[in-house]
């Protein structure tokens, strides 16, 4: 939806008649946001003879401050069009076209910022006379540019990708942006099959679209971001259109509780019974995050229970890798809880550092008790198939823990399903 750049009072100026111009139902013919100009056939006020041609161009003479993506336009009253030619400031012609009839020509390249164009253009009325005529605007000299990223996740751009049923799409400004309505009304997502959805703010630079309920399957998806000539507020301008396009796999979710120290898999809302020639009817064996916590090294609260709620698996981070208590806070190696280590295969869910990985050290614990520090450890048998079969935008669903996740977080990567949805519609900048 194209937006003013500045809103900006016009006066119309009108060659010829008054009557006879309101008379030809025309009054509305204006460009998006600066109106139009009507180039009457005589020098001087008086009536245009009956036939005469009479141009209306958008935007006016003289005009200042035009977006360089709204479109330059032409129409002929009273006759056709010959020729319209629009020249940047070195010379170089403007692509533009005419409709079948001849009867409107518009640009169709998109202008740059802060330059005069020239705009020549010849119609030949009814009577059989040339009318011709010719003028100049500017375009808007911004104050500062942003250009929007497509992302998956803060590692992870989408264009091209396959992703889970989770995936939301995230864009993110390189600049905060003032105006949210404006630049959210640049965003667009298209889909197939039709998917509802909304986009919600999580910040001053990142806005997230996600579906009312996880993705179907297999749907295509278009996300597109037309912010070039586009005002954000403060003389904020968008640099660059982008866009992505991805695809959503089947459908993986996991379901991790803590009550049963098991975790069952879906795909494509089928339960998983065997993996590797073992039965995981009840879910396989793991150990959670252990009821307890203590104090971090600037006072904080460290809560070891694993969040309960929807995660997003984010990446997969290679072997070996290497977790520390510091990320979160613990860094006297005094503490029972203090440790550096490396682990194999960990799967990401989080940004609060929840993984689920290998942990072969407590093997003995998995289906028993939790003993983890907020990671989903699983023994070797399993974890390598996990690995290889989960990736982003899949879901692993935790319960009964006992700690939620603060719906402050919403957005953060793999944040974005803890909140119902008639939440997640207020975080909108538009009604």
């Amino acid at each position: 939806m194209a937006l003013p750049v500045r809103h900006v009072r016009w006066r119309v100026r009108l060659v010829g008649v008054v009557v006879a111009v309101l008379g030809l139902g025309l009054g509305t013919a204006c460009g998006s946001g600066h109106k139009a100009e009507w180039q009457g056939s005589g020098a001087d006020n008086t009536s245009p003879p009956p036939g005469a041609a009479q141009l209306v161009i958008s935007p006016a003479a003289g005009a200042k401050d035009i977006s360089p993506a709204d479109p330059v336009k032409v129409d002929v009253v009273n006759g056709t069009l010959e020729a319209v030619t629009l020249k940047n400031p070195t010379g170089k012609i403007v692509q533009g076209e005419f409709d079948t009839d001849k009867k409107s020509w518009h640009s169709t390249e998109a202008l740059g910022y802060n330059k005069a164009y020239t705009l020549a253009a010849v119609g030949i009325g009814e009577d059989g006379q040339r009318h011709e005529t010719s003028q100049t605007f500017t375009t808007v000299k911004p104050n500062e540019f942003t250009l929007p990223y497509l992302r998956a996740n803060g590692a992870m751009l989408l264009d091209g990708g396959t992703f889970g049923v989770g995936q939301a799409i995230v864009v993110w400004f390189d600049e905060p942006i003032k105006d949210r309505a404006a630049a959210e009304r640049t965003l667009t997502v298209t889909t197939d099959p039709p998917v509802v959805g909304a986009w919600a703010w999580t910040g001053d630079r990142e806005v997230h679209w996600r579906p009312q309920v996880y993705w179907p399957a297999g749907t295509k998806v278009k996300v597109e971001a037309k912010v070039y000539g586009r005002h954000f507020g403060d003389g904020l301008y968008g640099q660059e259109d982008r866009s992505a396009s991805f695809t959503i796999g089947r459908s993986k979710i996991a379901i991790a509780d803590s009550k049963t120290h098991r975790m069952k898999i879906y795909i494509d809302g089928q339960q998983i019974t065997k993996i590797n020639g073992r039965d995981v009817t009840a879910g396989i064996p793991i150990s959670m995050g252990k009821n307890s916590g203590e104090r971090g090294a600037n006072g904080q609260w460290v809560d070891y229970r694993t969040q309960s709620g929807p995660h997003v698996v984010t990446t997969k981070k290679p072997d070996p890798y290497k977790m520390t208590s510091a990320s979160y806070g613990i860094t006297d190696p005094k503490s029972p809880n203090f440790y550096e280590t490396l682990i194999k295969r960990p799967v990401r869910i989080s940004n609060d550092g929840e993984f689920v990985h290998l942990a072969d050290w407590n093997i003995s614990q998995h289906g028993v008790t939790n003993t983890s520090h907020g990671c989903i450890n699983v023994a070797p048998a399993y974890i390598y198939w996990f690995y290889d079969t989960f990736g982003a935008g899949d879901i692993v669903d935790v319960k009964n823990t006992g700690r939620s996740v603060n719906t402050n977080k919403v957005g953060v990567n793999g944040w974005d399903w803890i909140v119902p949805w008639a939440q997640w519609q207020k975080l909108s900048a538009l009604p």
